[in-house]
């Protein structure tokens, strides 16, 4: 494996990083008003979530950089595509973010339906408008033989990418339950352990037709098959945890299904980055769009490095906020 090749894996380890850990976050921002039913079950939730959220988002964050650092061409390419669609990310993350500060800074009910509400809307969009966006690099966007965008904003919404989306959102929905079932007690525990029941059989099934959908468009034969068969298979068994109030195991089995889908899709990507639905010729390669070897020796001597101190960093995080929260 060379370098090129290492760095593909490693951007793949961050992105299924990513949406393992913020996509309980994005499950509970969206859930919380739902499985809430008084301000102070709402409050609960969201402070299951609260010791945790910013730190996943440094997974994104270093997942886009991994990729401007080691795939210029795939950032330049991908990023100017999809430029309308980043702005209305980070709209969306920044909303997000400010609803956990704002939220309870003013004791007035419509106030805090407010910022619940943008909590809601961000925690939707975030993982829809990322799915979209990757599942679009394996549907293939027009680019020219430059590897240049030449298409619209609307362009971005394939059917494949839309279903991505889709699949991703019901993943961090699933996710969410799951959380709040290790995390909280009493009857929001019940109601979201009853949620999750649900969210269990709908991703099953969501997950299924994507794992088939994306076999069929991938060009190079099998290799993601094993992912993409434990993505929908560990969601059943996800169920069956929850009926056993077996929380821990459901919750693992749940994030597995997510790691599945996300790593089952760069599975399918490579030894493209980025596919040309005008011409295959022009698609973006791990290998016509990487870095110059020092660049990426640089870069792999600073991961081996730093990666495992965020690592233990995270891990502790978890061991230290790891206690059940009630009303």
């Amino acid at each position: 494996m060379g370098l090129p090749e290492l760095w593909f894996v490693i951007i793949a380890i961050l992105w299924t990083g990513f949406f393992v850990l913020e996509g309980f976050d994005f499950g509970v921002g969206m859930l919380h008003r739902v499985l809430g039913r008084t301000d102070r079950e709402r409050r609960v939730a969201i402070n299951t979530i609260g010791p945790f959220w910013d730190g996943n988002e440094v997974w994104l964050v270093v997942g886009g950089a991994a990729i401007f650092a080691a795939f210029p061409d795939w950032y330049a390419s991908w990023f100017s595509a999809s430029y309308l669609a980043v702005l209305l990310l980070l709209v969306a993350l920044i909303a997000r973010g400010v609803s956990f500060e704002f939220r309870g800074k003013v004791d007035r009910p419509g106030w805090r339906r407010l910022w619940s509400g943008t909590l809601t809307i961000g925690s939707l969009l975030a993982p829809l408008v990322l799915g979209i966006a990757l599942g679009d690099l394996v549907a293939g966007l027009p680019l020219d033989a430059d590897g240049e965008f030449t298409g619209t904003f609307w362009d971005l919404f394939t059917p494949f990418g839309l279903w991505t989306g889709v699949t991703l959102v019901v993943l961090c929905l699933m996710n969410g339950t799951t959380f709040l079932g290790i995390r909280t007690t009493g009857e929001l525990r019940e109601r979201a352990r009853g949620a999750a029941r649900w969210f269990g059989w709908l991703g099953f099934v969501v997950a299924t037709v994507y794992a088939v959908w994306i076999l069929v468009i991938a060009d190079h034969g099998w290799a993601p098959i094993l992912p993409l068969v434990v993505a929908p298979a560990a969601l059943p068994v996800s169920v069956w945890a929850v009926h056993q109030a077996r929380d821990g195991a459901a919750f693992i089995l749940s994030a597995t299904a997510t790691a599945c889908a996300v790593a089952g899709l760069f599975a399918a990507l490579y030894p493209q980055v980025m596919v040309s639905s005008t011409d295959s010729a022009n698609s973006l390669t791990v290998a016509n769009a990487a870095s110059a070897d020092y660049a990426l020796t640089v870069m792999s001597v600073v991961a081996l490095i730093f990666f495992p101190l965020v690592l233990l960093y995270q891990a502790w995080s978890y061991v230290v906020f790891r206690h059940r929260l009630s009303t």
